[in-house]
């Protein structure tokens, strides 16, 4: 027959609980950040989906008290009509982090299709060097016509990096001409940016690459070292 101490079973009941408690806690936080993000996305960046959802809720709301004569639910109807304004006005001072990338991109968009490559580099963090002169050597070769951004396809946000990290991945309408003259071409290039939050705030590019819509490389890809 096995006997446990008293400081050896106390060691094993206290192990089981931290395990069962962080069991619990854990989903729990999971579940609460994706809920904080999925809210935030909704207020900041999609007030009319927010504004429909509210609406039909308050329209519920109203029904209700209009069946039933109870003042809770024309109130409650009432008070989330109030709401959408409200949420109207937070998204048009609320700008998240998506949307200030979203910004960086078209900004940068219209750089380089006005030629202008010391605004265009603007965007890379001023600890890169060498990738801002890359960047610099790449777009002197060519003569834009068009620099558009034809679709953004990801804009994945990681909060928990130190310091915050995005990837953002974007197909852009190109129609160039080489300042050579070897050749002139229109066609979509797919782009894939690695950004960084620099400590004042602002987001900084650190790191590129581009190539063609479909498969790894082409003759004209560019990719980090």
């Amino acid at each position: 027959m096995v006997r446990c101490t008293l400081d050896h079973c106390s060691s094993n009941a206290s192990s089981r609980y931290r395990n069962s408690r962080q069991a619990v806690l854990v989903p729990l936080a999971q579940k609460f950040r994706l809920g904080s993000r999925i809210m935030t996305t909704l207020i900041a960046e999609q007030p009319l989906l927010l504004s429909l959802m509210l609406g039909v809720l308050a329209t519920g709301l109203i029904y209700g008290w209009l069946q039933t004569g109870k003042r809770g639910f024309g109130i409650g109807g009432l008070g989330v009509l109030v709401l959408i304004p409200v949420g109207w006005l937070v998204s048009e001072y609320w700008v998240t982090d998506r949307e200030q990338l979203r910004e960086l991109i078209y900004e940068t968009a219209d750089a380089v299709e006005s030629n202008d490559i010391e605004r265009a580099v603007l965007v890379i963090g001023k600890r890169h060097p060498q990738l801002v002169a890359r960047a610099k050597a790449e777009l002197a070769n060519y003569e834009f016509r068009q620099a558009s951004v034809n679709q953004i396809r990801g804009i994945n946000v990681d909060a928990n990096a130190v310091p915050m990290r995005a990837e953002v991945e974007l197909v852009a309408g190109i129609d160039v001409t080489s300042r050579r003259g070897q050749f002139s071409a229109k066609t979509p290039r797919r782009l894939t940016l690695q950004f960084e939050k620099q400590s004042d705030g602002q987001w900084a590019v650190v790191e590129y690459s581009q190539g063609p819509v479909i498969g790894d490389r082409d003759a004209f890809s560019s990719s980090g070292p």
